[in-house]
């Protein structure tokens, strides 16, 4: 665990009970609160690698999973059932201008995106998601002050693939309770509830000059969503290279969206937008991920972005402090125990 302190005391602020000014506002800024290092990744392991498993799960299109799902060998990292992972995840030299220190930071690119072996011809998306619930072995409450952060590079114009549209997302899985009235024989009957996930966040979309009414290569920050789950344009990108983007969910279930050209921390002035994503209000917090896309034709490759540092906060962190810190224990006894059994067995 690190405490950090971009904008204000946290940890102050979380043993006095309070709201931090900026979450009834803009929301937390990303940033703010204890790191949770237990999940997220830096990528400087040398030994960093994702184990692809063949045929990449396809169920948002055809309801096949394909089991077992690809994860990465640290176990922070694996594919969502919904979509398969990207092609290329490989660990390079950071990018100039990148986080001081680093060193490593993870390529994503994907070609055979959509249903293994065909060839849709439309923009198809695959995903790579931080193993938050798994870790943890819990959500994370609203009222706990769950926010991301992560720098992202965004490559020269003529290194994008050749399309306008999306092709590069930053999300949070989220859940909340939807309860309906069924209607039965006799008019409306039991009210069912649903545990109802979903998947908020910020999509990267370019212009690419071939089309049609573009004068020149552009890009531009949509979010998903409004009340009614719309994208929506929230901030043009005037310069290509590091931009870091965050999001934090408050207690009162909303999401909030912070982006800014380069490397240094969110600040207030980042905020782009708060939303109630489809009018939900969100009940737990469960993960954070990655979304590249491209032109599903079997030969277009997706645009060649860099992650470096996603990075889990929590404001009122105590909780999640404990589970982390027995898990470690946990860990700590388990390799004392397997030292102590392998040297009785020489």
């Amino acid at each position: 665990m690190k405490l950090t302190f971009p904008l204000l005391c946290a940890s102050v602020l979380g043993l006095a009970g309070l709201v931090p000014r900026s979450a009834t506002a803009q929301g937390v800024v990303p940033g703010t609160g204890t790191l949770i290092d237990y999940v997220g990744d830096t990528f400087e392991d040398p030994d960093w690698n994702f184990v692809q498993r063949a045929g990449k799960s396809s169920k948002e299109n055809d309801g096949r999973t394909r089991s077992p799902l690809g994860y990465s060998a640290n176990h922070r990292w694996f594919e969502g059932p919904e979509r398969g992972y990207p092609d290329l995840l490989k660990v390079i030299p950071t990018p100039d201008g990148g986080l001081a220190g680093s060193e490593h930071a993870l390529l994503m690119r994907t070609l055979h995106s959509g249903v293994p072996g065909m060839i849709s011809r439309d923009v198809q998306q695959d995903d790579l998601i931080v193993d938050c619930i798994s870790r943890l072995g819990t959500a994370i409450r609203p009222a706990e002050l769950p926010n991301c952060v992560v720098r992202v590079y965004l490559p020269p114009p003529d290194k994008w693939e050749n399309r306008s549209g999306p092709h590069f997302g930053f999300r949070i899985g989220l859940s909340t309770t939807t309860r309906e009235r069924k209607k039965g024989l006799f008019g409306f009957g039991a009210t069912e509830v649903t545990a109802e996930p979903y998947w908020p966040g910020m999509w990267i979309h370019f212009r690419s000059e071939t089309s049609p009414n573009v004068d020149q290569d552009s890009a531009f920050i949509k979010v998903r969503g409004d009340r009614l789950g719309r994208d929506f344009h929230v901030m043009e990108i005037k310069e290509f290279g590091w931009w870091t983007l965050g999001m934090s969910v408050t207690a009162d279930g909303a999401v909030h969206y912070y982006a800014h050209p380069g490397i240094e921390p969110l600040t207030a002035a980042d905020h782009m937008t708060t939303q109630y994503p489809y009018s939900f209000r969100a009940e737990q917090f469960r993960t954070f991920f990655f979304n590249v896309c491209n032109q599903n034709d079997g030969a277009s490759w997706s645009t060649p972005f860099v992650i470096d540092d996603p990075q889990l906060f929590v404001v009122r962190s105590s909780r999640i402090d404990s589970i982390v810190q027995r898990k470690l224990e946990y860990k700590k006894r388990s390799t004392a125990r397997s030292g102590q059994r392998r040297t009785r067995s020489r």
